[in-house]
Formats: structure tokens, sequence, C-alpha cells
């Protein structure tokens, strides 16, 4: 699961951006109020933490084009922009935009398939010349846009370049007057254009550039349409046109709502017992609606509330064709849109079993519980963190089997080894199984590292383990609940701090590090050194964090702990995530014309810039299945939604169309991942998988579960 990138190297110019290389811890400030239960803006869950409770450790000077006092922004769509050498393309979309030697460029990526790969890679269509080299620094950022200062060598700030999430626009705010190369001839009006703006044919596509308010961009084009004479202040977009739409004059329409350009975002949600609702409003000068698009997993679409009272959305305005299938173009004050709610659930579940099927089960209990005990679980944060998961399930069996005496010991071994995890100081005693405060990331990371944690890669894959074992653990043990809090909530806020925790001073982590809201799931990629942008294998772990989240802040409520919203926060993000996992990684819409020609009915990794059937640890074809699918819980019932696709995905895992014909068909990596994924094709698919599981070779049991897990979980369907 490693998202390990290229080492990094130089920083920005000394001089140019006054200790912008590096950002100092903060210092800690109280939570933002939490929001009444179920609803409200995304905030400051989960409670107050102090990173100073941990050895601080800095791993030396990390370079980064990013302004003084900004949260680093890791594991984000545009982490390219401030890490790295040099900084790589991002994908707003369904746009894709680069920084140049002199200013900028863009493009409108071509989704095409090849084999399992669906891409759509950065294509610098149109390129802005500020004529005379610059860097990018990041100056700002929320949870759906971000602006890039374009910085000379002597510290001028040339202009703003503003992204944001999921709009087919980028803007431009000159810093003072200035001439800017265009790269492509604009010519005034036409095509139903009003006279005050200017476009360009891009390969056969519109691209039209539109003033804020009423800057005339037509009149400031020189004779050959390739500079525009821009004054200190101005503001110009681009808006790249949709393919035809559903409505009359549907460009025009978008080109007035572009003269009022979006200024920020708010993210809001609401949690329910059958739907779980996210809003994005976009907050604009004017008031006026912003140019979105809507995804494939926004497709229950709602109005919501927003600042101005009026969230009307207008959608049927064009199409793109994009990596993540043909989206529509939307006017929208608030984009908001439903997800199935999710419910958590500690450790699997057997009251249902009969006798027979108890008594197999617990004779299975009692012979893993044997091995774990018997064995040191691992010391790093990884397989450390799936140990303890998997031991706490393992707990969960033989308590709720009446093994008295095995679930003792299991208990007193995971929770001595969390206790161990969570010593504050432990880091200061030795060099493994302890956290560490990193102030320049402010991010915690876990020792001994592993796939790249140290540089932001896949904390929350590894904390949701942590935060589960906990949740299940100190549910009805509040004294232990509040020994781990301090600790264990520093690894919530790590990778789960509100969306309204300021990106500036003032807060020791940046809200939402992992999650793109807009995208509706997470990225793994602390520091995302691609060109294809961010990335993300396991959805699956994402999806198991968040329910780790919700156990975990669950205990925190029933030992009289404040979780200052975490619980409702961590249900949002859960039914979020699992949306978008089936959306782009499991059950996608394979008849999707931007999908065309795609030979996965899985893609296990996805970028902004591509997806495909593929994993960074192993080529065997079970594998881009089971990273989707692991680990297997009680919350893991979204993946079977679609029976037809689950069969097709294991067929096409499996290689073949007779998935019980052959028993040693299934001895393949992850193939008790798989048998489970499998039985939530129904009773009678359950009761062969289970015939399959008892003879599965030990090594192709997931080291992040039990034969006792497997059984558990199909004796529970094959009833």
């Amino acid at each position: 699961m490693t998202r390990r990138g290229v080492a990094l190297a130089v920083c920005v110019a000394a001089g140019l951006v006054a200790s912008g290389c590096t950002a100092a811890s903060a210092p800690v400030s109280a939570p933002a109020a939490a929001p009444s239960s179920g609803t409200g803006v995304a905030s400051a869950a989960p409670p107050a933490v102090d990173p100073t409770v941990l050895p601080a450790v800095d791993r030396g000077e990390v370079p980064m084009r990013l302004a003084d006092g900004l949260a680093p922004p890791t594991n984000r769509w545009f982490s390219g922009l401030v890490f790295g050498e040099a900084p790589q393309p991002v994908f707003p979309l369904p746009l894709a935009v680069g920084l140049t030697a002199s200013g900028f460029a863009y493009g409108l990526p071509t989704a095409r398939a090849e084999g399992a790969v669906l891409a759509g890679p950065y294509d610098p269509q149109v390129q802005m010349d500020l004529r005379e080299p610059v860097t990018g620094i990041v100056t700002d950022y929320d949870a759906a846009t971000v602006s890039v200062d374009l910085v000379a060598g002597d510290a001028r700030v040339l202009g703003t370049l503003h992204l944001t999430r999921g709009s087919p626009v980028l803007r431009y705010t000159a810093a003072g007057d200035q001439q800017l190369g265009l790269g492509v001839p604009f010519a005034a009006g036409g095509d139903g254009l009003p006279d005050d703006v200017a476009a360009a044919d891009v390969d056969g596509r519109a691209h039209v550039l539109v003033g804020a308010g009423d800057l005339d961009v037509a009149a400031a084009l020189d004779g050959t349409g390739t500079t525009l004479a821009l004054d200190e202040g101005a503001s110009v977009s681009w808006l790249v046109a949709p393919d035809a739409g559903e409505q009359l004059g549907a460009l025009a329409d978008l080109v007035e709502a572009v003269r009022d350009p979006v200024r920020g975002t708010v993210v809001g949600y609401e949690t329910g017992a059958e739907q779980v609702t996210t809003s994005v409003t976009y907050e604009t000068a004017g008031g006026g609606p912003a140019v979105v698009v809507r995804w494939p997993h926004q497709q229950d679409a709602v109005a919501g509330p927003d600042s101005t009272g009026d969230a009307e959305t207008t959608c049927g305005l064009g199409t793109y064709a994009t990596v993540r299938g043909t989206v529509e173009t939307c006017l929208a004050t608030t984009s908001a849109w439903r997800s199935p709610a999710r419910e958590p659930a500690a450790g699997p579940d057997v009251s249902g079993l009969d006798g027979a099927a108890r008594d197999e089960l617990a004779e299975q209990v009692r012979a893993d519980a044997a091995t774990v005990l018997a064995e040191v679980r691992p010391a790093d944060t990884y397989f450390g963190g799936k140990g303890l998961a998997r031991d706490a399930d393992l707990w969960v069996l033989a308590r709720d089997l009446g093994l008295d005496g095995v679930a003792a010991d299991l208990r007193a071994s995971v929770v001595a080894d969390l206790r161990t995890w969570t010593e504050p100081d432990g880091c200061a005693d030795r060099p493994e199984r302890c956290f560490t405060w990193e102030p320049t990331l402010r991010t915690v990371v876990g020792q001994a590292t592993s796939f790249g944690s140290e540089e932001g890669n896949d904390h929350h894959f590894h904390y949701g383990y942590f935060l589960y074992a906990a949740g299940v653990l100190a549910a009805d043990d509040g004294a232990l609940a509040a020994d781990l809090a301090p600790v264990l909530d520093l690894l919530a806020a790590d990778v789960a701090a509100g969306a309204d925790v300021p990106v500036s001073d003032g807060a020791p982590v940046p809200g939402l590090r992992v999650l793109d809201v807009v995208m509706g799931h997470s990225w793994a990629s602390g520091q995302s050194p691609f060109a294809d942008g961010n990335n993300q294998e396991s959805a699956s772990e994402a999806v198991a964090a968040w329910h780790g989240l919700a156990l975990w802040a669950a205990a925190r409520e029933a030992a009289g702990l404040d979780d200052a919203g975490m619980g409702e926060q961590a249900r949002w993000m859960l039914a979020l995530e699992a949306a978008s996992a089936r959306a782009y990684w499991t059950d996608f819409d394979t008849t999707d014309p931007a999908a065309a020609g795609l030979e996965a009915s899985v893609t296990s990794l996805v970028w902004d810039g591509k997806r495909e059937r593929a994993t960074w640890f192993s080529a065997e074809p079970s594998a881009a299945l089971g990273i989707v699918v692991l680990p297997v819980t009680e919350v893991s019932t979204y993946l079977g939604e679609d029976p037809a696709r689950v069969r097709a995905n294991l067929e096409e895992a499996l290689g073949t169309d007779d998935l019980w014909a052959d028993p040693a068909t299934w001895d393949v990596l992850f193939g008790d991942q798989l048998l489970m994924y499998a039985a939530l094709l129904g009773p009678q698919d359950a009761a062969s998988a289970l015939d399959v599981a008892r003879d599965l070779p030990d090594e192709r049991i997931d080291d992040g579960s039990t034969r006792s897990r497997l059984l558990a979980w199909l004796l529970a369907r094959a009833a």
C-alpha cells in the first residue's frame, strides 16, 4: 500500500518567501463549537488535542512552496504544488493545471482507455506567460479551493492563480499592471457570447476568457489576440466549454456566472438513520452561483442551505468526459448530495449462530487465540495496527461465544499493547511501538514507520486500525478510554480534524487532512510527487478508518468524555467514503462512454489523472480486488449492494466464470477476503465459500484477519 515518492530536494530560493520552506508547530487553540447533533459545518472534531504530549521529532527541512503560517497541505489533491523539487501538475477536474517557468498552463484532459488503465493526463493546451521567471507559492486553501501566488525572483508577487475543485474554470488576479501572454489567439465575442468576452478555439472546443465584474477583456486584447493588458487587481477567468448542453444559451449562462468568481467554500453535512447529506457552498462576492460539475457519486442530489438562503442548482448545461465518468455541468450556490448511511458495528456478530456453528467457531477461536498470543505483534504502525484490530475482533468472538478464559487472555494482551502504543512519552524511551509529533508537517508519526508514513503517507489506513481496536476494547471500559484518549485523539485529529479548523496558525493540525470532500474520498500520498496527481489504492481501508473513528467516538461518549461532534463527523465521512469507493473503485458504470474500452471491472488504484487495475505491491489479479475489500468488517456490506457486480469482479479477479468448481481457485493472495466478499452474493454462495474456507491454506489468511473471522462472517451468512 506504499505511496512512497521521490526524494525532496531544494526549497524556494532564500528570501523569496521568508521561512516558507518549513512550517513551525502552532500553539493549540480551543476547538470550535461542535454542531448540533447530526448537522452543521464539518467542525473541530475530534476534541481539543495537545501534540506537545508527544516527543517532537523534526526529521529535517522539508522543502515547501508554501506561505508562512499555513498548515502544510499533505494528502490533498494539490499537494504536488507544494512539495518536491519542482511542482507537479494538479487536477482541479475537469481541468488539469500546471505551473511553468514563467506562468501557468491548463488543459482539458482527454479520457482514453487502454487495457486496464483509463487515463486523462495533463495536457497543457493553453499557456499563460508572465514574461519573467516565477515560482508558485500556495498562499491559501480550503476544502475545495486553492490560491497560488506567482512570485518573481526578487520576491514580487506578479499575480495569483485561483483553482476550484470540480469546476471547469480557473482564475488569475493581477497584482500589478501587466501584459499577460495568452499562448493562443482569443477573439472578441462570437457564437452568441457577449461582446466583452473573448474566445479561442482549442482542438475544436471553445475556451472563453471572462473578466470579473465589468472588466471588458475583449477591449484589453492586443491586435493579435495573444496578449491581455491587465491593471492591478484585475481578475480574469478561463472557462472551457462543455459538450453541447440540453438548454439553449447554456454557454452564455455559464459565462455570466463566471463574472462573479468563487472566493472560497464552506463544507457542511447532515447525518440521518438512512441518508447522510454532504454540502459544499461556493462563496462569491456577489452571491451568485458557481460553475461546477456533478460527479457520479453525487447523483442523489438535493437542495442544501447556504449563506444566501438560495441553494437553487441548475444542471443540464453540458457534459465533460473524465476519468471519473461523464459529468454534468451545473450552476450552483450549494452543491449537495446524499449518500447511504452506514451503521458502525464493533466486531463480528455471532448472535444468530446455532449450536453446531457455534461449536465449530469456538474451536477455531481457541486455535487462533493460541497462535496470536504466542506471537509478538509487529512494531510498525501499519502491520502493528492491523494486528491489534485483528485480535480485538478475536476477543469479541471469544467473549460472545462464552470462552471466558480465552477472552480474558486476548483482552489483556490487546489492552497491554494499546497502552504501550499510547504512552505519550513512549518514544523517549524506545524506538518503536510509540508515536512522535513531527512539527514541520504538523503530523503524528508512529514508530516504526512504514510505507512512507514519515512523509505523511497512509496515516488514515494505519491509524484507523488503532481507532477500531480502541473503540472495540474501550466500548464498555470508560477508564481505558480515558487513559487512551490523549494519544488516540491525536491520531484521530491527525487524519480527521474538522473542516473549519483553520489552515493558518492557531491549530495544531489542518482540518480534514486526507478527505477530499468534493470527490468524496481520501488521498493516501502525503506529498504527491506524481504527474498524475494524488492517489489512493485501498479505498476499503479508508472506509475502515472512519468506521474505527466512529467506534472510538462512541467509546469516548460512553465514558462520559466530550466527543466534540467526532461521532457525527465520523458517520458522515464513513458514508461519503463508502459511496465514492463504490463509484470509482468497485461498482462504477462500465457502460459510461467516458470509460469505453476499459478492460477492468475494478480500478484499484485511483488517481486524479487516471484509474487503473493495479496495485503498488503485487501483479496478482486477486490483489487488485482484495486491496479494495480488506479489512472485512460488519460495515463492509456496502460492497455487496450490486450482487451482479460482485460476481463480475470476482470472476475477473480469479480468472473463472465458475467460482465454486475448484477450491484451488481461491488459493490466491487475499483469498480469505475474497471469500468474505463472495458471501455478499447470498446464502448459497456463502455456504460454498464456507466449504472452501475450512481448507483454505493458512498463508491465504490475511495478517489483519484470522480463520475465525473468516468462518464467523461466512457462518452468519450461510444460515
